[in-house]
């Protein structure tokens, strides 16, 4: 499957985010093994104007220097002191903005993504662990086994052992839009409706 280029990655965030969802997030493990999924929600987060971003007006903090990288970087961060959650920069370098990945479904080795989750097989999987298997930013790092060790990585070559695919584009009678979830402290960027899902 095609790679995503930072071409894709330098554009517009909330179209970067849209146009993600179909897409396959893709984890090589050590042994070779990989780990896929399909992006079935997101959230954009641009920094110039959006008080619900970790750089809003460009401040540079250790935690925040990743949102500075070249488009195609993967920003992941740690929230709560407990999940980790999964990013990837957009637009030009030095312009601080990324979609957060909020939710997907598992395409391939499902097992070893459900053991990571719930330490079972996919199949042994109760039917409340399916409605909540990745259905959150945390939940979906758990799965792919994503932690801070893999900030900063190129997201656009295997080299890292993370990258994204081009899935089957969504119809466009699929895709939702809404506001973002856990942002009541930003003001008027609570309302702004850059959440997108399937």
């Amino acid at each position: 499957m095609e790679i995503l280029t930072k071409d894709f990655y330098n554009r517009d965030t909330l179209e970067v985010a849209r146009d993600l969802l179909g897409c396959e997030i893709v984890r090589a493990l050590e042994d070779g093994t990989q780990l896929r999924c399909r992006i079935t929600e997101t959230e954009a987060y641009i920094g110039r104007i959006d008080k619900a971003c970790h750089a809003y007006h460009y401040r540079r903090t250790a935690r925040t220097e990743t949102l500075f990288a070249p488009p195609g970087t993967a920003y992941i961060y740690l929230i709560y002191g407990m999940y980790h959650c999964l990013n990837f920069v957009t637009e030009e370098e030095g312009e601080p903005a990324a979609v957060l990945i909020r939710g997907a479904v598992p395409v391939a080795n499902g097992d070893i993504i459900a053991k990571n989750r719930f330490g079972c097989k996919e199949k042994n999987m109760t039917s409340y662990q399916r409605k909540n298997f990745l259905n959150g930013p945390g939940k979906l790092c758990r799965g792919l086994d994503l932690t801070r060790a893999q900030n900063g990585l190129d997201l656009t070559g295997p080299a890292g052992g993370l990258w994204v695919c081009r899935g089957t584009p969504p119809s466009p009678s699929q895709i939702q839009t809404g506001k973002r979830i856990g942002i009541d402290y930003a003001q008027e960027a609570v309302h702004f409706p850059w959440r997108f899902y399937l």
